[in-house]
């Protein structure tokens, strides 16, 4: 089918949707007969330091599952300061810069978007030369940065985001949108601009689960993904009501808010919290069999942004506590794959913690079996790879 390139700024081994989300896609392009090379940086995410295997290099090319992975060399930060996560993305993008200026790359061309100037060097580099564009969006930047409050409105930086936004829209030769609502803010700027939706689907390929479920335990709700800004672990953790509840909240992850969120655990053990630290991804999903729920927060409704947890943990047959808003609320409730919490209103999640622990494991169980159901059914990644290639998107 042909060579394809695929640029990103995360990649397995590291950790996160991110880098789930393009791992899937290179393995579900390979599997369909392409040839796939990623360019990525050295392994550095979500601790904000070089993993030790690529410490002390400036480049590594690996073989992984039949990818040709290519790191670059990069600054590594995680900083809640916006200048050294500035530097970070820079350092990368100025290695990339070179690289694709120097080296020989494949007509088609997948880029992931955000970050923002990765993007935008990545299509200025390869719109000159006239290769095949495929922008992967999966959050709108600026504007998300500005709903979080890690930008503010009419800045310079502000205004130099929304060139380049603009910029790579414009260049792409075909976007795919993580949701309904990206697709909608790029048809507001370029309305007959090519678009499809691309959703972030796992690829579990599990054909029955094996629910496991101890009526003398309480219900086990679990959170497993990123402890960042744009999740608000920590304000969760300082704002759910369990003392009398038969729950009790489960973390598993890394990230910014980590620290507070062990120290917040330690003072208040009555808060019924456990936190386990971050596992390997099939490590995590055995360690998850015997739990009932997944929380999936938001610190704030941000427009465009789809939870790729909805699909990750409803694949393995969890209902899902949503606490996001925006679209990814409405995927909750079309497809009734839990509960809905009105985003920032701990009133409101609490409510909704009292009705499920009044509800009990046994009907947890049934529920469980229905969302793994209408999960193969309606968030099937091999379907939309194929529907993508035959309308010959790749």
């Amino acid at each position: 089918m042909g060579d394809i390139l695929i640029i990103s700024n995360y990649y397995p081994p590291e950790k996160g949707a991110a880098a789930n989300r393009i791992e899937q896609l290179a393995l579900k392009l390979h599997q369909n007969n392409y040839k796939v090379t990623v360019l990525c940086p050295l392994g550095n995410y979500p601790k904000g330091e070089l993993f030790p295997e690529y410490k002390g290099k400036f480049s590594v090319t690996e073989k992984l599952q039949n990818i040709t992975v290519k790191r670059l060399w990069i600054y590594p930060s995680v900083s809640k300061n916006i200048l050294k996560r500035t530097l970070s993305v820079l350092s990368f993008s100025s290695v990339l810069f070179f690289y694709l200026l120097t080296k020989k790359t494949p007509n088609k061309i997948v880029i992931q978007s955000p970050p923002l100037l990765l993007s935008f060097i990545s299509v200025l580099v390869l719109s000159l030369m006239r290769k095949k564009i495929i922008l992967n969006v999966s959050d709108l930047w600026p504007l998300a940065a500005i709903e979080l409050k890690a930008l503010k409105k009419d800045s310079f930086s502000h205004h130099i985001s929304l060139y380049f936004e603009q910029f790579i829209y414009s260049r792409a030769t075909v976007i795919f949108g993580q949701s309904n609502e990206i697709i909608t803010h790029i048809h507001s700027i370029f309305p007959k601009k090519e678009c499809y939706l691309y959703r972030n689907f796992p690829d579990h390929q599990l054909a029955e689960i094996d629910f496991k479920s101890n009526e003398n335990e309480p219900i086990k709700l679990f959170y497993a993904g990123l402890l960042g800004v744009a999740q608000g672990v920590y304000e969760l953790c300082q704002n759910i009501e369990l003392q009398n509840l038969n729950i009790e909240l489960h973390i598993f992850g890394d990230g910014a808010e980590k620290l507070q969120i062990e120290d917040l655990i330690q003072q208040n053990p009555q808060k019924k919290i456990i936190f386990h630290g971050m596992l390997e991804r099939q490590l995590l999903h055995e360690k998850l069999q015997s739990f009932d729920i997944a929380i999936v927060p938001l610190k704030t409704r941000i427009y465009g942004s789809v939870p790729s947890k909805i699909f990750e943990y409803t694949a393995l047959g969890y209902p899902i506590l949503y606490f996001g808003g925006g679209e990814g609320e409405n995927i909750v409730r079309e497809f009734n794959l839990g509960w809905v919490a009105n985003v920032g209103n701990f009133g409101s999640l609490n409510s909704r913690l009292t009705e499920i622990s009044g509800i009990g494991k046994s009907r947890i169980q049934t529920l469980k079996r229905q969302v793994f159901e209408v999960s193969e059914k309606q968030f099937n990644l091999d379907f939309q790879i194929k529907n993508l290639i035959n309308k010959g998107v790749f």
